[in-house]
């Protein structure tokens, strides 16, 4: 590890250093020394946003699309729809869209290092707002859509945001609710609709002095009378080696943590991952539809699309319900990224299909299937596809293009882990997903796989392989080689905004990030995780018990199990809380009672006529009861001890989701959450 001052190669002209004493900082305005290494890769230029941006103008200056939707030949930046029709941008129009946007900020008071807080769906404002507070020297902060008033209060005043950049009034609603608890806040910037009033009045002003809501429209107007040496000046007060985003962690124990990013921080991240995977020049496309307040999001539609020139698709504000495989037939992305859920829920769609085939084209398909998951076990071993291969590719091609992923060269899961069922029915198809592991404080990557000439690294379920700039440790390691995986290197966090305590704790000695996740490198290099310090299950006979690979036994023995969670903390035995897999209502995204036709063919395959949850609760269904003990059992034939087997289970009335709380927005299980809803439920699995 190294903490050097860079050496005049490793800067442009026009971007600067500031010296610092120590790799962490917890001070908005702050540097840190960055952790230059000896590799080629950990010792490339540090630059700022801003100088990425400009290189990829210079290169690719008047670029325009052609005419048409689905073929490129020259380069594009962003493509959005507009009263139903794709808009296009170009780099050089993107460029000047920011420099307006960034003076329009400068004149609603937008200080140095506070923040321009961004709450909304994805979509050419959200990209604008971002890079714009950056651009004026203050700090892009995201904020997740589903958010409360009371946590949208929290997130500006951490982050002194003078600036908040809403979608639409709902969201509008939520900042006027809790505006006076907000001293640092200015003026609030709405990019869909017409901004209004608790009286519905528009409420517009001169700015001069602004306290008021304007709208997009008006707003991208105000820079004009801002100069553009002012600009520019803010511009070269910056540092590569500060702060220029605020990343806040889903707050699933707590209090959301301000993650800060400096310029390195993003531009090394996503110019590692990209030189990793082998991401293209000025030939990717990219779908834009998880929340962009998540790093991930951000990585992959705004710093990764910069740096290679890509193509980005806004996906719809309805893109959950539906609209996202619309969206990516139009777009056929190269690259594509999603949560577990996301590759879950397109597996379930597509079965449905497959089940309706007569039966010489189910015997066909199934060879092809076949013979991609042949293709899928020689990746494993660095062979390359068998005979025939690309004959089954044709014939799955239907498939591929009902899933919009007829170009897809990267499929990427990431945030949780993806089930062996979604991998290998993925691979089935000649999709085979690879798998990111990191975190905020990693700027969205440490370990990756990846399957490209020259970089053939796979292997399903694993968190990835060693990638080159970023680095890692086990450490306190136990006899079996499982050890907390600590990260260091560019892409680790500054420090916890105004979190000093929080900030030391999350570092050692050496200044390694301590993940909190458990993990193991097999004989061939790839990194597992086994567990999360914080979710161990401490037995009443004090066993440490790990949840996460214990609940993906049961979902693979048991397909239709849509959520489980893992209860034994201090308990003299483990029992887990079970969901099926349910319809989903399109509107409210909440989950239904029925159950999706895959329960359906489920239960009939079983001897159960149930179609619905309540058909099935308090044990009323003796075939269904019977079936999840099987799978049970299956599951606990793998555990290492009886202390790890599961001897009760309890099926929930409804499925786990965000709206109803146990799901963080990133998907991820909140289980102080579930523990605390369901309780009663739990204390009746232990009262004999």
């Amino acid at each position: 590890m190294h903490t050097s001052s860079p050496p005049l190669s490793n800067m442009n002209e026009s971007d600067k250093y500031c010296e610092a004493e120590s790799p962490i900082t917890w001070v908005r305005d702050a540097a840190v020394k960055v952790r230059y290494g000896k590799s080629v890769m950990e010792s490339m230029n540090s630059v700022t946003v801003m100088s990425l941006v400009k290189s990829t103008i210079r290169k690719h200056p008047n670029a325009r699309a052609l005419g048409i939707i689905f073929h490129f030949i020259c380069i594009l930046i962003l493509a959005y729809k507009e009263n139903g029709a794709y808009q296009y941008w170009t780099y050089k129009q993107y460029y000047q869209q920011i420099l307006a946007t960034a003076k329009s900020f400068i004149k609603l008071g937008l200080e140095p290092f506070n923040g321009v807080g961004i709450l909304g769906f994805n979509s050419k404002e959200w990209f604008l707002s971002n890079l714009g507070a950056i651009f004026a020297g203050g700090l892009s902060v995201g904020i997740y859509a589903t958010n409360t008033p009371d946590a949208v209060a929290y997130v500006l005043e951490s982050s002194q945001s003078n600036v908040c950049v809403v979608e639409n009034d709902a969201q509008l609603q939520k900042v006027l609710k809790v505006w006076d608890q907000l001293p640092h806040l200015k003026a609030v910037v709405q990019y869909v609709g017409k901004p209004s009033t608790e009286k519905g009045e528009c409420i517009l002003c001169k700015f001069t002095v602004c306290d008021g809501v304007v709208k997009w429209e008006e707003f991208i107007k105000l820079g004009s009378e801002v100069p553009d040496e002012e600009l520019q000046q803010r511009m070269e007060a910056q540092y590569v080696n500060k702060c220029c985003a605020l990343i806040y962690t889903s707050g699933t124990t707590g209090n959301p943590k301000g993650v800060m990013l400096s310029h390195d921080n993003l531009t090394f991240a996503c110019r590692v991952i990209g030189q990793f995977v082998k991401v293209g020049t000025a030939c990717e496309t990219i779908v834009s539809y998880l929340p962009l307040s998540h790093i991930a999001a951000q990585m992959l539609d705004i710093y990764l699309p910069i740096s290679y020139a890509a193509t980005v698709y806004f996906a719809q504000p309805d893109a959950f319900k539906g609209s996202l495989n619309t969206t990516l037939k139009e777009a056929s992305p190269t690259i594509f990224f999603g949560v577990p859920r996301v590759f879950e829920k397109m597996s379930e769609k597509i079965k449905i299909g497959l089940n309706e085939l007569g039966s010489l084209k189910k015997k066909l398909v199934g060879w092809a299937r076949g013979k991609c998951r042949q293709a899928a076990e020689n990746m494993k071993v660095g062979q390359g596809p068998p005979f025939a291969h690309g004959i089954a590719l044709k014939i799955l091609g239907t498939i591929r293009v009902n899933l919009g992923l007829t170009n897809c060269r990267y499929l990427y899961a990431g945030a949780a882990p993806l089930t062996p069922e979604t991998h290998e029915f993925f691979a089935s198809l000649g999709l085979p997903v690879m798998e990111v592991y990191g975190m905020s404080e990693t700027t969205g990557g440490n370990s990756m796989t990846a399957w490209v000439e020259g970089n053939r690294h796979w292997k399903p379920n694993s968190a990835g392989f060693r990638t080159p700039g970023f680095s890692y440790d086990l450490l306190d390691k136990d006899e079996k080689g499982h050890g907390e995986i600590a990260m260091y290197g560019r892409h680790v966090l500054m420090g916890y905004l105004g979190e000093e305590e929080k900030t030391k704790d999350t570092f050692d000695s050496e200044y390694r990030l301590k993940s909190g996740d458990i993990g193991y490198v097999d004989k061939d290099g790839f990194l597992f995780i086994s567990g999360r310090i914080k979710e161990l299950l401490i037995t009443a006979g004090g066993e440490n018990v790990a949840p996460v690979p214990i609940e993906n036994e049961v979902k693979e023995a048991l397909p239709q199990v849509s959520n489980c969670m893992l209860i034994g903390d201090k308990r003299k035995f483990l029992s887990i809380l079970i969901t099926l897999k349910t319809e989903v209502d399109q509107e409210t995204l909440l989950p239904k009672e029925e159950f999706t036709p895959q329960t359906i063919e489920w239960c009939k395959s079983i001897g159960s006529s149930a179609t619905k949850v309540s058909d099935v609760l308090d044990d009323k269904d003796e075939a269904v009861k019977k079936a999840i003990h099987e799978g049970i059992n299956k599951a606990n034939k793998k555990s290492e001890s009886n202390a790890k087997k599961i001897a009760k289970f309890t099926i929930l009335a409804t499925d786990f989701s965000v709206s109803g709380g146990e799901l963080g927005p990133t998907m991820k299980l909140k289980r102080p959450a579930v523990i605390a809803k369901y309780s009663d439920v739990i204390e009746k699995m232990y009262e004999d």
